[in-house]
């Protein structure tokens, strides 16, 4: 199965991505089919070659959640943006809301009347 990722590139603590056409199963630093632009992930700047693009998402290749987000922005794809964080499974119910157990419960060595 083909995927359009992100390769890294550049230093550390100043790395940006090349776009990039591969296997989905493949390693970043391996060998890619086609490489189609570049993306800064400290500025969020982004520079992809369109057609190209549009042709590999249009033969079946898969773009990963960051990128898919990448070419929205460019207007290749059309749709909403897919969240990159994940929601909590945790509910969030406020302390309020949780009743304390009955005193009769709480005590429970002492003779009923």
């Amino acid at each position: 199965m083909i995927a359009i990722k992100l390769r890294p590139v550049g230093k550390k603590k100043q790395i940006s991505y090349r776009v990039a056409v591969m296997e989905k199963k493949s390693k970043l630093v391996g060998k890619f089919i086609e490489d189609l632009g570049w993306y800064n992930a400290h500025t969020d700047k982004f520079g992809i070659n369109a057609a190209r693009a549009a042709y590999w998402v249009g033969v079946g290749a898969q773009p990963t959640a960051t990128v898919h987000n990448i070419l929205v922005d460019a207007k290749i794809l059309t749709g909403s943006k897919i969240a990159l964080q994940k929601k909590s499974k945790q509910s969030k119910e406020p302390a309020a809301a949780i009743q304390p157990q009955s005193s009769a419960a709480l005590a429970p060595d002492q003779p009923a009347a």
